[in-house]
């Protein structure tokens, strides 16, 4: 299957996602682990205006949080999401509004020739922060992929990449025969391994889970989301 291909695909299971309400439940669901890695970003501690990015953005939550951390600031900032379903983006602007935050309709990478917001607002060195939730195993070339998260982070900028489907969660691995899309199995040290190749620093990498509990799916409280924060050297 070719990139193009691939994209259609996982584009229009979001797209599907997002018609049928399963945004929010998204949202309450990846929530808590998604919390805790913004948290890791450090973002109370940006000097100067606040640039935040969120990969695979859905319905804007992590983004409307680092607007609600914008607004508070004196010295202000943007909030940023991206996404390549244009639904889950509509989502997002409608639950967005007021806020200092933009949400864009692209796959990810963006084309070279990108014009419009999508050029604007994907200036090398141009984040503090960049987040993804649930995403970068989507990407036909995740090499390329992180290659980007590094060309716009700013030096000593940080990226928390957090992924269900990874090696050591053996209760993920047939969700791509499940959903029909292609998708990549790393390791955990695999994942790491991909960082430090696009030129990351590896500062935490953690399995974040929740404690067991009615409702809970067993492999949340055993396995849970694997994050990876990385940080482009200053």
């Amino acid at each position: 299957m070719d990139n193009d291909e691939t994209v259609r695909k996982v584009t229009a299971v979001f797209d599907a996602w997002a018609d049928a309400g399963r945004a929010e439940g998204m949202e309450r669901g990846h929530g808590p682990h998604a919390r805790q890695a913004f948290e890791m970003l450090g973002l109370e501690g940006v000097q100067g205006p606040l640039r935040y990015l969120d990969i695979g953005c859905g319905n804007g939550y992590t983004v409307r949080w680092a607007a609600e951390l914008v607004r508070a600031r004196s010295c202000g900032g943007l909030a940023v999401g991206l996404d390549g379903s244009a639904r889950m983006v509509d989502r997002a602007r409608a639950q967005s509004a007021g806020l200092p935050a933009r949400f864009v309709h692209t796959a990810f990478p963006a084309p070279v020739a990108a014009t419009g917001d999508v050029a604007e607002l994907l200036v090398s060195s141009c984040y503090d922060a960049v987040f993804s939730m649930e995403v970068f195993y989507y990407l036909p070339d995740l090499a390329a992929g992180l290659a980007d998260v590094v060309r716009l982070l700013k030096p000593g900028g940080r990226f928390a990449c957090v992924v269900d489907f990874y090696a050591e969660n053996p209760a993920s691995h047939g969700w791509p025969e499940m959903l029909d899309v292609p998708m990549t199995l790393c390791s955990m040290a695999q994942w790491r391994e991909a960082f430090v190749a696009a030129g990351l620093d590896v500062v935490d990498q953690q399995q974040l889970t929740v404690p067991p509990g009615e409702g809970v799916e067993a492999w949340k409280a055993q396995c849970g989301s694997l994050l990876t924060l990385g940080q482009r050297p200053s």
